[in-house]
């Protein structure tokens, strides 16, 4: 694997079995994702990107090729030792932030220091500056009911960061949100990227994988098209109006 590869998949292929039906939700994809990249995955209903990021996100396995992450065969690998790969290396932040209900901000974000094996202490400490670093730091003691969808989509990012994951696997991130919000969490995404993280943005909307430094586009299981933006958007001239005007953020 070359150095500055921080994922390649070679061939990969899945099939499922349904009844007498065999589906082949991906065919044949080789790809090649660099440290710091900011790619958007893209595609219709049924592309087989949902597929791909889920073999991504070491969530399934593949029925054929070879996935190597971070240096890492992960393409064979048992459950427990997928689940081991997810802890460490990939920070999911989701459409609906499966966030646990009856658990406060910095309990839902300190979860993945507990399969670390990290003390309560610890975990508490490593949260409050997660919390703080997406201006939550006064929402700690707040559970999901009591936050507002933008707040709990921060909560989601701030316990994708908490491992200092590999990646970032944001699907549909502001799938849920209103056009402000959305703003808001997709500066969160440029401020991540631009620390140097590793994103992987899986998005129907042009807009929003127009933020993307590189767009992805599959079709029928297949990747159809593979291209640097040359027009990456940036949010950052609309959020900085939008305080000039006062909009609080804090409570969006």
């Amino acid at each position: 694997m070359e150095d500055n590869y921080l994922i390649q998949i070679n061939d990969i292929g899945r099939r499922y079995v349904i009844g007498a039906e065999e589906i082949h939700a991906l065919k044949s994809v080789t790809l090649n994702i660099k440290k710091g990249e900011f790619v958007a995955l893209m595609g219709p209903s049924g592309s087989g990107k949902s597929t791909l990021m889920n073999i991504l996100g070491c969530l399934d396995t593949p029925s054929k090729g070879e996935y190597i992450l971070n240096g890492i065969n992960v393409s064979d690998m048992s459950e427990d030792e997928l689940a081991e790969v997810r802890n460490k290396e990939i920070g999911f932040v989701f459409q609906t932030f499966n966030l646990l209900p009856k658990s406060t901000a910095m309990e839902n974000v300190a979860l993945p220091l507990i399969y670390a094996g990290l003390s309560k202490k610890a975990r508490e400490e490593r949260a409050l500056q997660a919390l703080e670093n997406v201006g939550l730091g006064n929402r700690v003691d707040h559970k999901p009911n009591e936050l507002s969808g933008g707040q709990r989509q921060r909560v989601a990012v701030a316990r994708a960061l908490i491992n200092t994951p590999s990646i970032i696997l944001a699907d549909e991130p502001t799938g849920n949100l209103d056009t402000k919000t959305s703003i808001e969490i997709m500066g969160l995404m440029e401020d991540i990227h631009a620390r140097g993280n590793t994103i992987i943005l899986v998005t129907h909307e042009e807009d929003i994988a127009q933020h993307a430094h590189r767009i992805v586009r599959m079709r029928d299981g297949l990747i159809e098209d593979d291209y640097p933006n040359p027009d990456v958007k940036s949010v950052l001239p609309r959020l900085n109006a939008l305080r000039e005007k006062g909009t609080d953020f804090e409570n969006i």
